[in-house]
């Protein structure tokens, strides 16, 4: 059996939408800290390691959807604050329209009984 209180890893296109939005609501931010907010907001049931974080915010500023720039972070360290861009806020409609489809979707298939199916 697992542990029951087992900390989830975030799948990387489920977590470039989780920096999305976390950077849309809370502006910018370095990486530990995004990282530190995703684990806060879901309640501390997923885990966000670096090597999982960096890759997916290096190719979301590849694509345009977030700008980063050096700066100091609470403890006065070199650290790189990304924010979300126009780009960035577009994709985040787009897949967050997606995602409700998909939820949607998904919802009616837990829906069904055996007697609705012909």
């Amino acid at each position: 059996m697992g542990e029951k209180n087992r900390k989830k890893d975030v799948l990387q296109g489920t977590l470039a939408l989780m920096v999305l939005k976390t950077l849309d609501v809370l502006g910018p931010m370095h990486g530990y800290g995004i990282a530190r907010r995703i684990e806060q907001i879901s309640g501390d049931l997923l885990a966000v390691n670096q090597g999982t974080l960096y890759p997916v915010l290096l190719k979301l500023e590849q694509e345009g959807s977030v700008a980063s720039e050096w700066g100091a972070s609470e403890n006065n360290r070199r650290a790189r604050f990304y924010r979300l861009t126009r780009q960035g806020r577009k994709q985040l409609q787009a897949e967050k329209q997606d995602w409700d489809e998909t939820a949607a979707i998904i919802a009616r298939f837990f829906a069904v009984r055996a007697g609705d199916v012909k």
